[in-house]
């Protein structure tokens, strides 16, 4: 049965138009303008989200018919992918390059999702990549998570208008809140209840009114691409003043967060069990459905992200779960809490089976909670807790700390291991998504997942990886070599079987220097290479660079030109393990002139890494403070907190490198201007203690660069601010010499 149709008039031909399915109009005047008048939608009943897609004859165009907005949305990428040839990356869209005349359909295309939720984002994704973006970067992203069949995403930005709302209304003055929100960039950690106030400076109220504005459109989009935004609800972590306030209130310190000083960690935590939560909660959600509408039941509540409870008792955990629930129905009767299950993998000797289960057990029913199993790939837990004792959960992909830009993956993994928890017996595994906390890189392992949600079997990674190919290049008549060079990534570093590396695969050059500990390290933010680089990456790159002399039109590609860059930073990056490694070896068993001299090729490398990244504006720290600075206008006071905030948070993280190189990254500028004076350092120092048959100290070292850091991290970047060089030409300059 067809619903609420109105009718246009084009050229004398009557279009019959779903008045719930204007966001995809919309989305196809963004994306394809020149065939804004091509695609009619229609929406009918049936179980899921489906969609057939068939040629409409009267008019030449297309016709996406679909159970839900979101199975319109995937139809038309199927079509747009399979038939066309055409796709939208990160780097932008490219949906629009091809011919006037579409393609016909030439039978159905039908698809149907194997699970009903499609998730994206990692809370920290909001502090680790989006920090600083404009609505138009996050139109670009909100069109390609619709096209990919994405229904249920985080929507967690401006919280911090609603949350300060309900702490002045519960009696709170400015003055008592402010020292309570971090800095823009750590604002997901003050939200876990991690750590509270800046280093940088009181949040400004600029920043806390923009974000609002900002969310109100991304939510509104969202909506109208039939996405159900999954949004923010009360925690329980409030500043310390409010227990003066409320005397009687259950309001404990929750417990430290890493090596950071007590002035910035711990927060305080309102215990659920207390009248006064809940009535904090009502006046939350309350606002927020003022601002944003009616719009999502659907809340994201976290209350111990590498905070584990003040008590073990399973009574207690019980209660903590039943009292937050019952605070979300009170208000909102058919709410829905999201969980992060990170909590049981970080916290894993806290969180043991019976404590678990008598948290999860605090919440009745078994669709009344969705749980993120955060990290299936490298470390699942819904085999270890029965399926989570059959609340429903998502399958995620997490792969990506910090940002951090390795090439990794296995696409084995991300297109079988899904399928096996979904048949697994007694599964209540009810959706598949990508957690990863930075989104840098590596696009191929995220659209993997994405595509294996609308598949009931494995996709054939051959297959998959050669049309990706053509897609991402819009042109079935590549040159060989390119689905040769992409076919050795496929197998290499997308093919990872070594369990011992975990997440993306962190350069050498990006830690902290030391005689010892950097090479070969496994697990979390593992530096180990599981391939060899000259018959992988280095060949890789050969074949695309022969590929970009063959045929000079990829040269206009951007992403051809995207992945050249990012396949010789991976490739210089291997490079720098080989030098490094040779430096280790003089400096035990050599003079100081010749430990000078095995200094200089890892400067040289890094000198070089740094002008090819700067050969693309994806791989430019301008644009990470550009971003920052923008939305301070001319006022140059708060774009230089802006830029400490950014600046800080890919470096030292805390105020004196309390996750210091955490969430680093392989930017022009960052690599040649900051990694570089920490490896010269280094390298000096190596070479004085040798000369003045000193005594090695790591203690020393790290204090150099936490220096280092801080002094960094004050300064104010004076450019270039647009792409330096030519990409090709440096690449190939590489090649001759690296490769």
């Amino acid at each position: 049965m067809f619903v609420h149709f109105f009718v246009v008039l084009v050229a004398g031909v009557t279009l019959v138009r779903c008045a719930d399915l204007q966001g995809l109009y919309a989305l196809v005047q963004r994306r394809l303008p020149s065939h804004a008048l091509s695609f009619v939608f229609h929406q009918v009943d049936g179980e899921g989200d489906s969609f057939n897609v068939t040629d409409t004859s009267i008019l030449g165009g297309v016709t996406v018919s679909c159970t839900t907005t979101s199975a319109c949305a995937r139809g038309l990428y199927v079509y747009l992918t399979d038939r066309v040839g055409v796709d939208i990356w990160w780097t932008g869209s490219r949906l629009d390059n091809f011919p006037l005349f579409l393609p016909r359909v030439g039978g159905i295309l039908s698809g149907k999702a194997i699970v009903p939720y499609r998730y994206h984002f990692n809370a920290v994704t909001f502090g680790y990549t989006t920090v600083f973006w404009s609505f138009d970067q996050w139109e670009l992203l909100l069109d390609w998570l619709a096209l990919r069949g994405v229904n249920i995403p985080l929507a967690w930005v401006g919280y911090e208008y609603t949350l300060l709302e309900v702490f002045r209304d519960a009696g709170l003055s400015d003055d008592e809140i402010s020292s309570f929100p971090s800095g823009p960039p750590f604002l997901p950690w003050n939200r876990y209840g991690n750590i509270q106030g800046s280093w940088g400076g009181p949040l400004p109220a600029q920043w806390i009114n923009d974000q609002f504005e900002l969310q109100k459109k991304i939510v509104q989009r969202m909506v109208e691409l039939g996405m159900t935004p999954v949004l923010p609800a009360f925690t329980g972590f409030v500043p310390s003043a409010l227990a003066t306030h409320y005397p009687d209130a259950d309001i404990t310190p929750a417990s430290p967060w890493g090596a950071f000083p007590r002035s910035v960690t711990p927060t305080h935590f309102l215990h659920p069990s207390d009248p006064l939560f809940s009535t904090l909660q009502k006046s939350f959600i309350s606002k927020q459905k003022a601002a944003y509408g009616n719009v999502s039941n659907i809340y994201t509540l976290d209350q111990y992200n590498e905070n584990d409870p003040t008590s073990g008792d399973t009574t207690y955990l019980h209660n903590v779960a039943a009292n937050t629930f019952a605070s979300l129905r009170a208000v909102d009767p058919q709410a829905i809490w999201l969980m992060s299950g990170w909590l049981f993998v970080s916290s894993h000797a806290f969180w043991t089976l019976d404590r678990i289960r008598a948290y999860l057990g605090g919440v009745p029913g078994t669709d009344s909670m969705i749980i993120l199993d955060l990290y299936s790939e490298s470390n699942p837990r819904w085999d270890r807790l029965q399926s989570y004792f059959g609340k429903s959960w998502v399958w995620c992909e997490l792969h990506d700390f910090g940002g951090n830009m390795g090439m990794e993956g296995n696409l084995q993994q991300l297109t079988t291991q899904p399928l096996v928890a979904l048949g697994s017996p007694g599964s209540s595994m009810k959706g598949m998504g990508l957690t990863m906390e930075g989104q840098e890189g590596n696009e191929i392992v995220y659209d993997i997942l994405l595509d294996q949600a609308w598949s009931s079997t494995s996709l054939n990674i051959s297959d998959y990886g050669r049309k990706w190919v053509e897609r991402r290049y819009h042109n079935s008549g590549l040159p060989p070599s390119v689905y040769e060079a992409w076919s050795v990534l496929d197998a290499s570093a997308y093919n990872n079987q070594n369990a011992a590396i975990q997440a993306t695969i962190k350069s050498i050059f990006e830690v902290v220097p030391s005689l010892s500990g950097l090479v070969g390290k496994t697990g979390h933010h593992g530096t180990l290479i599981p391939y060899d680089t000259n018959t992988t990456i280095a060949r890789s790159l050969r074949l695309l660079a022969q590929a970009g002399t063959e045929d000079r039109s990829l040269l206009n590609i951007p992403e051809f030109n995207y992945d050249i860059v990012d396949i010789s930073r991976q490739l210089l990056a291997n490079r720098f393990i080989d030098a490094y490694n040779k430096l280790v070896s003089t400096y035990s068993s050599s003079s100081a002139d010749a430990v000078a001299a095995a200094g200089q090729p890892l400067l040289d490398i890094l000198k070089d890494l740094d002008s090819v990244l700067a050969t693309n504006e994806n791989f430019l720290l301008a644009k990470w403070i550009r971003d920052a600075r923008n939305w301070a206008g001319n006022n140059e006071t708060y774009a230089a907190y802006l830029e400490y905030n950014a600046r800080t948070q890919i470096t030292l993280w805390g105020p004196n490198g309390e996750v210091n190189d955490y969430a680093s990254k392989q930017w022009a500028g960052l690599v040649g201007d900051y990694y570089l004076s920490r490896w010269q350092n280094f390298t000096s120092y190596l070479v004085e203690t040798k000369r003045n048959r000193a005594s090695y100290s790591d203690a020393i070292v790290k204090r150099n660069m936490i220096a280092i850091g801080q002094s960094w991290d004050r300064e104010i970047f004076a450019g270039p601010w647009e792409v330096q060089g030519d990409t090709f030409a440096t690449v190939q300059m590489m090649l001759l010499k690296y490769a």
